[in-house]
């Protein structure tokens, strides 16, 4: 077993605070995916669980073993860099082999285990080279390879994929998780890209400024934000995120006038409660000119994405996007759209928390498991 509780945790550089109390509970064998913007503390917490970052207060178990005191290679531990961090004047071989050199292993046992991960990263052809003949994404490889020999009980990646090109990182995405599909290993990779986030985890943790937003399962964050900051880090193209002012339990009034219609039967609201409407690009339906409850927008500019275009727009005087596939008619002049209630999402102006019955799961350690 190899979970990994998080309990309390705190982490300050002398007065500074950047970690604020997290909890978290990962499972044996999964791979959670934490996901933030740069300087939320994401990389902190795993150079924490590495050991490679002291604990202010709070404690870290791994595998039910309290890790906070011992060295980093005794905690059954990983780690894949963002830079590789691969030895230059070393070979492929010698590279992903170094710790069992180290470690007193015979020669014939090292060069049995380092075939055989050569041939899970796909690098049996590349051993006897140096990193300065690779591509960023057999150096990558190399990297993982590394990591992988040592038979750790959870593997660490701080954000590996960020230095490679769009397709790399496409491609080294499906080699990370048909990898860990066939170790089963507990992984934590931490990103700021969503792409990579949606795509790889069983579970993502989405963190700002020190703390968790929210916790669940990729499907979820993204059809229920907890908050307004998640539902703007999620998603590409972002959310559309209107201010408002509730009139009527089931009306919301832009500055300009514009009245957009609510379910009230979803939503804990009180008259006069700022808000902030979130709609999803791809909710908006496009209708017939004139049709009823129809918002006739002017279009913009459009961004030709493909399979699909990306209409720039105004609605109650603020910048609102639409997301239509290129099958339909190019949008010229105005655009006449709908909002569907069930599509809107609601937050609260000032605490930026979601206004709804139901309560998405937050990041907790009880709540981060479910």
């Amino acid at each position: 077993m190899a979970d990994i509780a998080i309990r309390n945790v705190e982490k300050s550089y002398g007065k500074t605070a950047v970690l604020h109390g997290i909890n978290l509970e990962i499972a044996d064998g999964e791979f959670l995916v934490i996901l933030g913007p740069s300087g939320c503390g994401k990389s902190t917490l795993l150079r924490m669980i590495a050991g490679l970052e002291g604990i202010t207060r709070g404690e870290i178990a791994i595998a039910g073993r309290v890790v906070n005191t011992l060295e980093p290679r005794e905690r059954g531990c990983a780690m894949v860099f963002q830079n590789y961090a691969l030895y230059p004047h070393m070979t492929v071989a010698e590279n992903i082999g170094y710790a069992l050199k180290v470690a007193g292993l015979p020669k014939a046992e090292r060069e049995r285990r380092v075939a055989e991960i050569a041939r899970i990263v796909g690098l049996e052809a590349f051993l006897a080279r140096r990193p300065s003949e690779l591509s960023g994404g057999q150096r990558q490889r190399v990297a993982m390879g590394r990591a992988m020999i040592r038979e750790p009980k959870v593997f660490l990646f701080d954000e590996p994929l960020s230095n490679l090109d769009a397709k790399l990182r496409v491609q080294m995405r499906l080699e990370i998780r048909r990898l860990h599909q066939r170790l089963q290993a507990t992984s934590v990779f931490v990103t700021h890209d969503q792409i990579e986030a949606m795509s790889l985890a069983d579970r993502i943790v989405v963190m700002n400024q020190g703390r968790i937003e929210q916790a669940g399962p990729p499907r979820l964050l993204y059809a229920e934000p907890a908050t307004r900051f998640v539902a703007s880090f999620l998603g590409a193209p972002a959310m559309n995120l209107l201010p408002a002012t509730i009139v009527a339990k089931d009306r919301a009034r832009m500055a300009d006038g514009t009245e957009i219609a609510l379910d009230p039967g979803r939503f804990v609201v009180e008259i006069g409660q700022a808000v902030e409407i979130g709609i999803r690009p791809e909710d908006v339906m496009i209708v017939w000119p004139g049709s009823e409850g129809a918002h006739a927008l002017e279009v913009e500019f459009t961004e030709d994405m493909g399979s699909s275009r990306l209409i720039h727009t105004r609605l109650g005087g603020m910048e609102f996007t639409v997301l239509q596939p290129a099958a339909q008619i190019e949008a010229e002049g105005h655009l006449p759209i709908t909002i569907p209630e069930d599509a809107i999402h609601l937050f609260d102006r000032h605490s930026g928390k979601r206004l709804e019955r139901h309560i998405p799961v937050i990041g907790t350690a009880a709540s981060a498991a479910a």
